[in-house]
Parts: structure tokens; C-alpha cells; sequence
């Protein structure tokens, strides 16, 4: 089974900056013989508030033939309490209506695929509970079968045992979490997105991949992390094990989030802004 994983693909039809990086990534996904395709979150500019960036994206997706699943970024359902767009019920329902689950189980032989949503994890509330008693009860029913995660934020940045980075990772007590539901369960593979940056690693025996973006790489407005900035998507083969390689897609435009920040995301500029005048 061959699985292309894509992320934050930032697309929307009235901020169109990163749209024509979908011509060459769709010929490329038709070209890569996926049996399944999975996109770990932020789809669009602005799925958080709008109906609309939404929509035009999935329009998109459904251009490939290919079976696709998705999981939502914090562009798409919103991010953690006290941010901008905090993730909440309307929030939640525009994406389960227009895309479908958040979190999701999919099995493929001797493979269970499980989506997440990562954006729930942090509020410490029934959303977040609910989320984890599915884990849990997903793990434990997969009867034998090998075990492969999707979500669109990282486990950790820099080491297994980091303290909350806030914007960037699961925070502690989610991620601890996880890596008992890891550590007791058969898990091979956690994939994600989020930080433009790919890179592969381990956790204990489990691989971990940051899918490359499809629309931009982040320069110096933002800390710098492991992994390299490239433009791409990823792709996973399994078998009895599963092996993951990240591919530069060739005919993508590398934007750098730094020079359009202002047009796309104010609040991030101005956020850059007072950082640097502090």
C-alpha cells in the first residue's frame, strides 16, 4: 500500500497566493500510483471563519482520483484557548460539514490507519476527552494490526521531553498521553505537518515525519527548527514495516511566508512586528 501524505496547502479563492502550487502537485499525486492520499491539515488560508476557503478546497481535493482522507490544521478549526481563532463548536461543524470527521479510523490490511485532530488536544475539556477515549478504544480494537497516526501538529520540536511550545507542538500533558497510547499499542508511524519543515526522526521505535508544505517555507519571522525547507509531500510504503521518503516536488513555487505574511495572515505580521520593536 502506498500512501501520499500532503500538508498545509494554504489555498483559498480570495487569497490566491499559493493556489498555483496545486496544478503541479495534483500531476504529481496522479503520476505516484497512491493507493490512498492523506493531507495532515491547514487545507486553506482561512477554514477557521470561513465557509467559503473551505469549499473552494475541497473542490480541489476532489480533482484526485485517488481516495483522499484529512485531518484539520489550526487554519481550518481554529488553534488553542486565548489565540485568535480559538477552536470551538461552529468551528468544528463547518469542517465536519463541509469535509467530514476530524478524527477518523481507516483500515488497510494488516494496517489501521487513524486520523487525529490535534487542534482539540490542549483544551482539557469534553472535546479533548472525547478524542482520547476514541484513541484509546482504537488502539485497542485494531486485532493485531500495525498501527500508523495522522495529525497535523508535531509530537515535540527538539527533544521527546520538551516543555509546552506553544503554537508549535502537543502540549506536555496531551503528549504524554500519547506516548502511552504509543508505547502500549503497535504504533509504527506518526506523520504531521504544520511546521514547513520536513524532517524524519524516531520516538522510542515509532518513526515520526514532518511532511513538507505545499505553498510555503517560513524564514526568519519565526524560531528555527529542525528539518529542511523545501516544497513537496510525502510518500509512505507499507508493508510488514512501513518506509517513509520526502519528495521535493519539481514546478512548485517555494514562497517565503516572511515576504507575504502581510497580505495573508496580518495578525501574524503584526504579531512579527511588535516582536522585533520589543
Amino acid at each position: 500500500m502506498r500512501i501520499v501524505q500532503i500538508t498545509d496547502t494554504h489555498f483559498s479563492p480570495t487569497k490566491p497566493h499559493f493556489n498555483g502550487n496545486w496544478a503541479p502537485l495534483a500531476a504529481w499525486i496522479e503520476q505516484s500510483g497512491a493507493d490512498l492520499v492523506v493531507h495532515t491539515g491547514d487545507l486553506s488560508v482561512d477554514g477557521a471563519d470561513k465557509d467559503d476557503d473551505i469549499a473552494f478546497c475541497m473542490d480541489l481535493m476532489r480533482e484526485i482520483s485517488a481516495p483522499m482522507l484529512l485531518v484539520p490544521g489550526n487554519h481550518d478549526v481554529g488553534h488553542l484557548p486565548g489565540s485568535l481563532q480559538p477552536v470551538n463548536a461552529g468551528r468544528l461543524e463547518r469542517w465536519r460539514r463541509l469535509v467530514g470527521p476530524d478524527y477518523w479510523i481507516e483500515d488497510a490490511g494488516n494496517w489501521r490507519l487513524v486520523g487525529l485532530d490535534s487542534l482539540l488536544m490542549g483544551f482539557d475539556d469534553a472535546e479533548d476527552e472525547a478524542q482520547f477515549h476514541w484513541l484509546r478504544t482504537a488502539l485497542e480494537s485494531r486485532g493485531g494490526r500495525r498501527v500508523a497516526l495522522f495529525a497535523h501538529k508535531p509530537l515535540f520540536i527538539d527533544q521527546p521531553g520538551e516543555r509546552d511550545t506553544g503554537y508549535w507542538s502537543v502540549r506536555p500533558a496531551q503528549r504524554q498521553r500519547l506516548y502511552d497510547l504509543i508505547a502500549a499499542h503497535d504504533v509504527a508511524l506518526f506523520a504531521s505537518g504544520h511546521l514547513h519543515r520536513a524532517w524524519q526522526g524516531t520516538y522510542e521505535s515509532t518513526s515520526l515525519v514532518w511532511g513538507p508544505s505545499a505553498a510555503f517555507v517560513v524564514g526568519d519571522m519565526e524560531r528555527d527548527m529542525p528539518g529542511e525547507r523545501l516544497l513537496g509531500a510525502v510518500i509512505h510504503q507499507f508493508g510488514d514495516t512501513v518506509a517513509s521518503e520526502i519528495v521535493a516536488i519539481p514546478g512548485m513555487t517555494a514562497y517565503v511566508l516572511d515576504d507575504v505574511v502581510a497580505e495573508v495572515y496580518p495578525h501574524e505580521a503584526h504579531k512579527v512586528r511588535k516582536r522585533v520593536a520589543s
